[in-house]
C-alpha cells in the first residue's frame, strides 16, 4: 500500500442527503486502496464510518478526473451517483468551473453546477437488457418472476425496484438483505422500495448492496425513476423524496440526470497507527 505510514493519510468526509462518504484525493501521490483498508475505515465505531469510500485520481484524456468506489463491506462499486455528486462540487469548488468530465467504471458522466447550492451528474443511459443489469438468466426486465413483481434496471451497479403502497410501512432491515442476496442476481443487488406519490413524485427507501441501510442513494433514486417511467407510473422527470432529502431525476435523450444538494463535513487525516493495523 503505497501510503506514508509516519505522516498519515488526509480524507475528506461528505454526505449527499446522509447518503455519506470518506474521500481520497490521490491526484498528488498514489494512494492504493484495499479491501482491507475500505473495511476498516468504514467500520462506525473503529473506523471513520461511511457508505462509501471514493478515491479521486487524474483523469485521462481530456477527463477531469478518475473516481472509483467501494462499499463499506470492501465490496467495488462501479457507481455511485451522490459521491459522484459530492466529489463534483469539491472539483467545482476548488477550480472555478461550472462543469465537469468525469470517468468511473461506469463510464464517462458530466456533471455541471445547477445554481442554489444544487449539483447535477449525467449517470449515463440506464441498462435495461438482463444481461447488462446483469441478472442470472435471460428473463423481461421490467417485471421479474419474484414476489412483489420488482423492476430491474443496471446504473453501473444492479438494482431492484419494489412499487409498494406506503414505503415507510416496509420492514427494509429484513426486507433488504433478502433480495440484495436473491440468486436472480449474481452480483448483489441494491433494493428499493418506492411508493407513487403523484406522477412526477416518488417516495423511496434504499438498501444498499455492500452497506445496508441509506438515507439516500443516487443510483437507486436513479434506478427508481426509469423503472417508474417504463411502468408508465410517472412521467421521466421526478421529484423522489428518500429518508435524507430530495433528489431531482430526469431522464433525457443524452442520460439519467441527477440533481441534488451536497455537504463537504470535514477534512482530516488517517493516522500511521491506524494505517499500520489494516491488513
Amino acid at each position: 500500500m503505497s501510503i506514508d505510514r509516519h505522516s498519515g493519510l488526509p480524507f475528506m468526509k461528505m454526505h449527499g442527503l446522509g447518503n455519506d462518504f470518506v474521500v481520497l484525493d490521490g491526484r498528488a501521490r498514489a494512494i492504493s486502496v484495499s479491501a482491507g483498508l475500505a473495511v476498516a475505515l468504514g467500520n462506525r465505531r473503529t473506523g471513520i464510518g461511511f457508505d462509501q469510500l471514493a478515491l479521486i485520481e487524474q483523469g485521462e484524456g481530456g477527463a477531469d478526473a478518475r473516481l472509483t468506489f467501494w462499499n463499506a463491506d470492501g465490496s467495488f462499486s462501479a457507481a455511485c451517483g451522490n459521491a459522484t455528486r459530492c466529489i463534483a462540487r469539491f472539483l467545482m469548488d476548488e477550480t472555478g468551473r461550472d462543469r465537469l468530465h468525469l470517468v468511473t467504471a461506469r463510464g464517462d458522466l458530466y456533471a455541471v453546477d445547477a445554481g442554489d447550492g444544487l449539483t447535477s451528474v449525467n449517470m449515463g443511459q440506464p441498462q435495461l437488457d438482463w444481461d447488462e443489469i446483469p441478472l442470472a438468466e435471460e428473463m423481461d426486465t421490467l417485471e421479474l418472476p419474484i414476489e412483489g413483481g420488482p423492476t430491474a434496471t443496471g446504473m453501473g451497479n444492479p438494482h431492484c425496484t419494489f412499487f409498494v403502497e406506503n414505503a415507510e410501512a416496509v420492514p427494509l432491515e429484513q426486507f433488504g438483505p433478502r433480495y440484495e442476496h436473491h440468486p436472480l442476481y449474481p452480483e448483489r443487488t441494491n433494493v428499493q422500495v418506492a411508493s407513487v406519490i403523484g406522477p412526477d413524485h416518488l417516495r423511496m427507501r434504499v438498501w444498499e448492496r455492500g452497506a445496508g441501510l441509506t438515507l439516500a442513494s443516487g443510483s437507486s433514486s436513479c434506478a427508481a425513476a426509469v423503472a417508474a417511467a417504463r411502468r408508465g407510473l410517472t412521467g421521466r422527470k421526478v421529484r423522489v423524496d428518500l429518508d435524507g432529502g430530495t433528489l431531482w431525476i430526469d431522464w433525457r435523450e443524452d442520460g439519467v440526470w441527477m440533481t441534488g444538494p451536497t455537504t463537504h463535513v470535514c477534512d482530516g487525516v488517517i493516522t500511521a497507527d491506524f494505517l499500520g493495523g489494516v491488513a
